[in-house]
């Protein structure tokens, strides 16, 4: 069995057959984590878990990214473009907070988190206030992981000259939290930060999540070697279906049942047996997400 501990089953790529992606991914043992990225896709995310008696499981929260105006984002299935402009959504606590309390289903918070990469089309006041929002509503689902008991699930990216740059922002942010309120727990999902970042939130309390990225063939050695050298209970696998493909699928679009894979090359990575990583990932998946 293996749990994909984070995907995307509610965005406009699983439109027309969701319910048949999921199914191919529960007849295959394999459970998923669904998680929104606005209002609108996490209550979708809520109405796709509650169809489901077991297996399939929910987390609300709002991208970083649609905290900015007008940030255009693009994937390509099969010769098929799936397009979005962020139109900025306006995070509301309360909204967020009964949205989490719906379900039995959500187990998690997220994703929320840090996002720096369109920062190249913004003027340096755009930057300013784009951060401070970004960091003022990633301290809130911080306060809502505490009121709620449950986990975060974060994403983090930095800008492109320097990739590491929102992991380093978040560490800062996370243990002035900690310092003041006590200890927190979640995952870092789809982990492209540096060792010792990764380091650091192992010590915060949180699980690594990796995807995809970690089967390509080119400039992904210095993530490769993090899952070489981190504890396996500390891992998380997952897909971020549409996104982020393993090989040997790059190009198609990304579904949960393609977990396995990633789970393969940890297992490569660590020169252990699929058996023992998919065990053990699945139950950290279980003890964080509480399921």
């Amino acid at each position: 069995m293996l749990i994909d501990s984070h995907c995307h089953i509610n965005f406009a790529a699983f439109k027309d057959d969701g319910d048949d992606v999921i199914r191919r991914a529960l007849s295959a043992n394999v459970w998923l984590v669904n998680v929104g990225a606005q209002k609108s896709t996490s209550e979708r995310t809520v109405k796709i878990a509650d169809k489901y008696p077991v297996g399939v499981y929910a987390v609300v929260g709002l991208h970083p990214i649609h905290l900015v105006q007008d940030v255009t984002e693009s994937a390509t299935f099969e010769g098929e473009t799936y397009e979005f402009t962020t139109k900025q959504e306006i995070f509301d606590y309360h909204g967020y907070l009964e949205l989490a309390k719906s379900s039995a289903k959500v187990v998690g918070l997220g994703e929320t988190g840090l996002d720096y990469y369109y920062f190249d089309q913004f003027t340096p006041e755009q930057i300013a206030q784009a951060k401070e929002v970004q960091q003022e509503v990633f301290g809130q689902f911080i306060k809502m992981s505490r009121e709620l008991s449950l986990p975060l699930v974060l994403h983090f990216r930095g800008t492109k000259e320097d990739k590491f740059i929102a992991y380093q922002d978040a560490i800062a942010i996370m243990e002035q939290s900690v310092v003041a309120a006590g200890p927190l727990r979640g995952v870092v999902h789809g982990f492209t930060g540096s060792l010792r970042q990764a380091e650091r939130f192992m010590e915060l309390g949180f699980y690594i999540g990796h995807n995809g990225i970690i089967t390509f063939k080119k400039k992904v050695e210095w993530i490769q070697e993090i899952v070489k050298v981190m504890p396996l209970s500390r891992i998380l696998v997952e897909t971020d279906a549409p996104f982020l493909t393993p090989e040997p699928y790059r190009g198609q679009r990304n579904e949960p049942a393609y977990v396995r894979l990633v789970a393969q090359k940890v297992a490569e990575l660590k020169g252990l047996p699929l058996e023992e990583v998919a065990e053990a990932t699945t139950a950290n998946a279980r003890k964080l997400f509480n399921i």
